[in-house]
C-alpha cells in the first residue's frame, strides 16, 4: 500500500496525531527510539491498524522553531510563518524570554508579532511603555484582551500558520478558546502566590482557522535555549546592531570592554539603547 500523506496536528512525546486530507485523525508512532518531528510537519504514514499508523518519512520544512541546550533540543513547531509571542502584565513576563524568542524567529526567518494580552489590567500601561522600544525597532506590538475581543488579531492570522509561544499564564489557551470556542482548550487560574501560571497546554496542537490560516498552541515556556545558534547569528538577530557589525577594531570583539567597539560607540551616540546591548549580553552569555 502506498504511503498516505498527512499533517501532524498534535505532538504527544513520541506519539503524533496525523490528519489525513479527508479529515481522518490517525494516531502514529515513529520507527526507532529517536523522534525528530513537530506539530505542523507534513509526513508520509503507513496504516498499521484502525486509526493507527507509523510515520515513514517527513517532507522538507520551510521553517522549524525549536529551543536547545548543550544536551538536547525541543521542537516546538514546523512550517510556521509567524510566531506570536504572548505577554501579559500579570503574571509578570520575563523580558529575556521575549528577546530569545525574537532571536529564534530571526534565525528561521519567521515573522514575529508581540501580543500584549490582558490589556484590561491596570498594570498593562507600564508593560506597554516597556514595549515601545521594540516598536521603535520595527517590531509589531498588539495589545488586546483575549477574553473580550480578539478582532484586532484576526488580520494578523489571515493566510498564516502561526504558533503561540510564551510563559504559562499569559493567556494562550484563552486566545484559542475565544478564536475557536469548539477547541475547548483547557484553562486554569493563575497561581497568585507564585506569580506564575499553571501549565494548561501539555502538547502542541494545530487548529484550522480557515483553509489558509492555521494556529498552533504550544506548552508554556519558562526558558528558551539558543545553543544551536552561533554568536554571529545571535548578534545579527539584534536588528539595530546590523549597521555596526564588522566595524569594531577586533574581528572577534565581544562588545564588552574592548577598545574601538562599534556597538559601544553607537550606544554613546544614542544609536543603540544601552538596555538592548545588555539584553544581547544576557542572551550571548547564556545561550542555553
Amino acid at each position: 500500500m502506498a504511503p498516505l500523506m498527512g499533517l501532524i496536528i498534535a505532538a504527544h512525546g513520541k506519539r503524533y496525531d496525523v490528519e489525513l486530507p479527508d479529515g481522518a485523525i490517525i494516531s502514529c508512532v515513529t520507527r526507532g527510539k529517536k523522534s525528530e518531528l513537530a506539530c505542523g510537519d507534513r509526513v508520509e504514514i503507513k496504516l498499521t491498524g484502525p486509526n493507527e499508523g507509523v510515520v515513514e518519512d517527513f517532507l522538507p520544512r520551510s521553517s522549524l522553531l525549536y529551543r536547545s541546550n548543550e544536551y538536547r533540543k525541543k521542537l516546538l513547531a514546523a512550517n510556521v510563518t509567524q510566531i506570536i509571542i504572548v505577554l501579559a502584565a500579570r503574571p509578570s513576563y520575563y523580558p529575556e524570554l521575549l528577546d530569545r524568542c525574537l532571536v529564534a524567529a530571526q534565525a528561521e526567518n519567521i515573522r514575529p508579532l508581540i501580543l500584549l494580552n490582558k490589556a484590561d489590567l491596570p498594570e498593562t500601561a507600564e508593560a506597554r511603555d516597556k514595549l515601545r522600544l521594540y516598536e521603535q525597532l520595527g517590531y509589531a506590538v498588539l495589545p488586546l484582551c483575549g477574553k473580550q475581543d480578539v478582532a484586532p488579531l484576526l488580520p494578523w492570522l489571515q493566510g498564516q500558520t502561526s504558533v503561540l509561544v510564551g510563559q504559562s499564564g499569559m493567556g494562550k489557551s484563552t486566545l484559542v478558546n475565544t478564536l475557536l470556542p469548539e477547541a475547548q482548550a483547557h484553562t486554569r487560574e493563575i497561581s497568585q502566590a507564585l506569580d506564575s501560571g499553571k501549565h494548561t497546554t501539555t502538547a502542541a496542537r494545530l487548529y484550522h482557522l480557515d483553509a489558509s490560516s492555521h494556529l498552533i498552541d504550544s506548552p508554556g515556556l519558562q526558558e528558551f535555549g539558543l545553543a544551536h545558534l552561533t554568536p554571529d547569528q545571535i548578534e545579527y538577530a539584534f536588528v539595530e546592531f546590523r549597521p555596526f557589525l564588522g566595524k569594531c577594531r577586533f574581528n572577534d570583539c565581544k562588545h564588552l570592554n574592548e577598545p574601538d567597539c562599534a556597538l559601544h560607540a553607537a550606544v554613546s551616540r544614542g544609536a543603540i539603547s544601552e538596555e538592548r546591548l545588555l539584553c544581547y549580553h544576557r542572551v550571548i552569555d547564556r545561550p542555553a
